[in-house]
């Protein structure tokens, strides 16, 4: 068992990670309820992990603020497609991006990954629950062949649009919540 010290030592080392994991927390149970991540969790996520980067983070400097603006724009990469056609509310790519300005790009990416596929999991549970697997399997399929056809982000951005009311909609702030805290606690950030 660690002795107290070691654990605190652990935890100095390791804060940034808590202040990551517990910002995405309140993040998925606000999307959870209201269907929006708020720019008052987003924008200051990403304002205060480009100061800890710069001030505080073990490359402190110009090079910390360099990997945390990178990471941030690689949170933005990584949704902004899926935004540009409606397929992802602003909030879930600021968060990403929240998450990249702390932990940077590699992190970013791999906490992505897992991310995704939580959201495919939880995606087929939604709709295994409704019980309508054969309506949503139809509406991917055929917003697959808009996607492939009409090729205009902005026309595309409308028709989702005026299909979201239609939609069971997965709040993926808690995918990206789930995915990753699990990513960190898999690779023992976390301690």
């Amino acid at each position: 068992m660690p002795e107290l010290s070691e654990i605190t030592s652990q935890f100095a080392d390791n804060w940034h990670v808590w202040v990551v994991t517990i910002t995405l927390i309140v993040a998925a149970v606000i999307d959870g309820l209201q269907l929006k991540v708020p720019n008052w969790i987003t924008f200051p996520m990403i304002l205060s992990g480009w100061v800890y980067s710069a001030a505080f983070s073990p490359y402190a400097g110009w090079e910390g603020l360099v990997y945390s603006l990178i990471g941030t724009a690689v949170g933005l990469a990584l949704l902004l497609p899926l935004y540009a056609i409606g397929g992802m509310g602003a909030g879930d790519v600021k968060l990403l991006a929240g998450v990249g300005a702390w932990m940077w790009g590699s992190t970013t990416c791999y906490a992505f990954a897992v991310s995704t596929i939580v959201g495919g999991v939880i995606a087929i549970g939604m709709v295994l629950w409704k019980r309508s697997w054969g309506k949503h399997q139809a509406q991917f399929f055929y917003i697959l062949d808009e996607i492939a056809s009409v090729k205009d982000p902005e026309k595309l951005a409308k028709i989702a649009a005026e299909r979201k009311p239609s939609m069971f909609l997965l709040p993926y702030g808690i995918p990206i919540a789930i995915g990753s805290i699990a990513y960190f606690a898999w690779h023992g950030m976390q301690l």
